[in-house]
Parts: structure tokens; C-alpha cells; sequence
């Protein structure tokens, strides 16, 4: 049996012809059977379908990825699952590489593009870190999402409180009533 594992870790890449869907197509044309697909990042070895892949992989079966950074992002972690599915005697067919095998030359391959994709893992961190230290400095720094609503609008909402129901000032003007109580508690203890 060919199986085939996809997977995306932002919604940039969904964007940048690592989507699902093109790495799909691409697994189709290798005649993988069946495709599981994962949207968390390579990092993370608890990604539910992949572990679902692994499962279900037995000997003579081949496993097909586009890419290996899509399989893993970290030495440690790749040359584990590679040498588990090697031992069970799976095949793993990257389509940007080839076949992974015990040789010393796959082994050498392998180890350096997991040390790449791990290097690019480390880079994206320290670049997004040092990006988020820069943006503390500036005047008016909020971190995490914006908010949805301005403060006229919540303070126009919470006065409307004062003759209506927080159902009512919900369905008038589309703001949450857990976002409402939120805010009421914030103008109380001020």
C-alpha cells in the first residue's frame, strides 16, 4: 500500500505552493492510496494524523512526502521515525530526495536536511523573537491579536446596558456578551 503524509504549519504556506492541495496533487501522481494531512508544525511530534500514518504503516508499504521537512523539523526526531519505519521495513519514497535507506549516504543525506530544516526552524524563532523585542519598544505596543472593537464602541455598549439586557445589547450591536462582561468588570474596578 502507498500511503501519503501532507502537512502545513502556517497559512502563509497555504499561499506559497506548499498547500495542502498542491502537495496533495503531488502525493496523487506518486498513486498514494490513501493521504493523511496534518496543519500543525514540524516541530511537534503529537500532529494526530501523522501519528494515525504511523500507526496504520506496515512492512512493504511506502510512505510518500513531498518534502522532508514536511515528515520533521528537528535531527533527533526525523532520523528516529526514519530509522523506525527503515527497521519495519517501510519505504520512504521523499520526492524531493528519493528513497531513504540505511546506506551511509542516506544517512548522511538525511541527517543534513533535518539539520537544515532544523537550522531554518531555529532562524524563524530568533528572527520572529527578535521582531517582537523591536515592536515592545515602540509606543503603544499591545501584544497578541488587536482588538475587534474601539473603546467607543464598548463604552457605547455598556451604556446601553443601563436600559437593557446584556441579550439585548448583544443582538443590537454584535458584540459578544462575554467581550460585554468582560468590559463592565474592567469599568467597575476602575
Amino acid at each position: 500500500m502507498i500511503y501519503g503524509y501532507a502537512r502545513v504549519s502556517t497559512k502563509e504556506q497555504e499561499t506559497k505552493g506548499y498547500s495542502l492541495k498542491d502537495q496533495e496533487k503531488d502525493l496523487i501522481s506518486e498513486r498514494c492510496i490513501k493521504i493523511y494531512k496534518d496543519g500543525f508544525t514540524g516541530i511537534k511530534t503529537d500532529r494526530p494524523q501523522f501519528k494515525k500514518l504511523l500507526s496504520v504503516l506496515n512492512a512493504g508499504d511506502t510512505l510518500v512526502v513531498t518534502k522532508l521537512d514536511r515528515f520533521a523539523r528537528s535531527v533527533i526526531d526525523g532520523t528516529k521515525i526514519v530509522q523506525d519505519l527503515i527497521e519495519k521495513d517501510v519505504k520512504i519514497n521523499i520526492l524531493n530526495m528519493g528513497y531513504l535507506d540505511n546506506t551511509p549516504a542516506s544517512k548522511l543525506t538525511r541527517t543534513i536536511f533535518f539539520a537544515f530544516a532544523e537550522f531554518e526552524r531555529e532562524m524563524i524563532i530568533e528572527r520572529t523573537q527578535a521582531g517582537k523585542a523591536i515592536a515592545k519598544e515602540k509606543q503603544g505596543f499591545c501584544e497578541g491579536r488587536p482588538p475587534k472593537y474601539t473603546d467607543h464602541q464598548i463604552n457605547s455598549a455598556l451604556d446601553l446596558l443601563k436600559n437593557n439586557s446584556y441579550t439585548e445589547v448583544e443582538r443590537m450591536t454584535k458584540i459578544s456578551k462575554s467581550t460585554l462582561t468582560r468590559a463592565m468588570r474592567k469599568r467597575k474596578n476602575k
